[in-house]
């Protein structure tokens, strides 16, 4: 058990209803708070009509959900309401100091293959039957879960997490018909650099260049199920979510988010602060602060309008 009162301590908050001595054993989603009182929530402005009749729990809630319970006169007293002004943030941050599961102490699983000229640092996680091939260069705090293969000549900077399932670094999709008409591969003799601050999913394939880099910028977060082909340059803070395909050569900008099941066709250049839809197939630049979406992908929103 937790006392409420330490996780006030713990965020900024604006105001607060209810008993500070009060326990927390676990949190839950909204619809289930009501099981216990020992139960912690949050609530999002859309969905504060949830809260009217419920009798105990803790809820982590926005001022402007508070303004609007007051409205409502519900019977706020029969809660514990922490009021933030980002109610999101606020319980992300609660449930990173007092809940999250503890991470693998760093260590070398014993049936992990690292080749002998790959040095691993006391700080890093290789999981089991991972496989890290000669000239990977990995830095602080890298965590590679169960199952990944690392191919030869990838570059992890510092604090970067890899999920189970993993192919980094493997060879793209490329070839050139010969002289008989058929397709012979193209030799890919690039490499994969993951910037620091990356996190990646499950069940992640990123190819290596042809020549030069697969990059992956700073602070990039990768969803489970993406493939992202040879020669991709992905900005910093972008989030590339579940099912994408980006095809090779592709340039993403910063902050960018590419929504689940959108394809990217080769050699597109997406500019900063894009948005890429639910679905989309994009077979055209896209320009900045703009947002596309449809088969094929059209612009539904220009950021620099006005």
């Amino acid at each position: 058990m937790i006392k409420l009162q330490q996780i006030l301590e713990s965020i900024n908050v604006i105001a607060f209803v209810g008993n500070e001595q009060a326990q927390i054993a676990n949190v839950v989603p909204l619809n289930e708070v009501a099981k216990s009182e020992n139960c912690l929530a949050w609530c999002s402005d859309k969905n504060y009509a949830q809260l009217q009749g419920l009798a105990k729990g803790t809820i982590i809630v926005s001022a402007q959900c508070k303004a609007l319970l007051a409205e409502d006169n519900l019977n706020e007293g029969t809660l514990n309401l922490v009021v933030v002004d980002n109610a999101r943030k606020a319980f992300k941050d609660v449930l990173i100091k007092f809940f999250a599961p503890e991470i693998e102490t760093p260590k070398v699983e014993s049936s992990a293959s690292v080749a002998e000229n790959v040095e691993i640092s006391k700080t890093n996680y290789i999981g089991k039957n991972v496989v890290i091939e000669q000239h990977v260069s990995l830095g602080e705090n890298v965590r590679i879960g169960h199952n990944s293969v690392i191919h030869a000549n990838t570059i992890i900077e510092s604090n970067v997490s890899i999920g189970c399932n993993c192919t980094i670094g493997g060879a793209g999709f490329g070839y050139e018909k010969n002289e008989s008409g058929e397709n012979e591969f193209i030799p890919h003799i690039g490499k994969v650099t993951i910037k620091s601050g990356v996190e990646i999913g499950n069940n992640v394939c990123i190819d290596r260049a042809v020549l030069g880099s697969t990059t992956i910028g700073n602070n990039v977060k990768i969803d489970n199920l993406v493939h992202i082909a040879h020669g991709v340059n992905i900005g910093k803070n972008s989030l590339v979510i579940a099912h994408a395909m980006i095809a090779g050569s592709v340039k993403i900008g910063e902050n960018v988010w590419v929504a689940p099941s959108s394809a990217i066709i080769q050699k597109v250049k997406i500019a900063n602060n894009a948005t890429i839809g639910l679905g989309s197939v994009v077979l055209n630049d896209v320009k900045e602060n703009t947002t596309v979406a449809g088969v094929p992908a059209k612009q539904l929103k220009d950021g620099n309008k006005k």
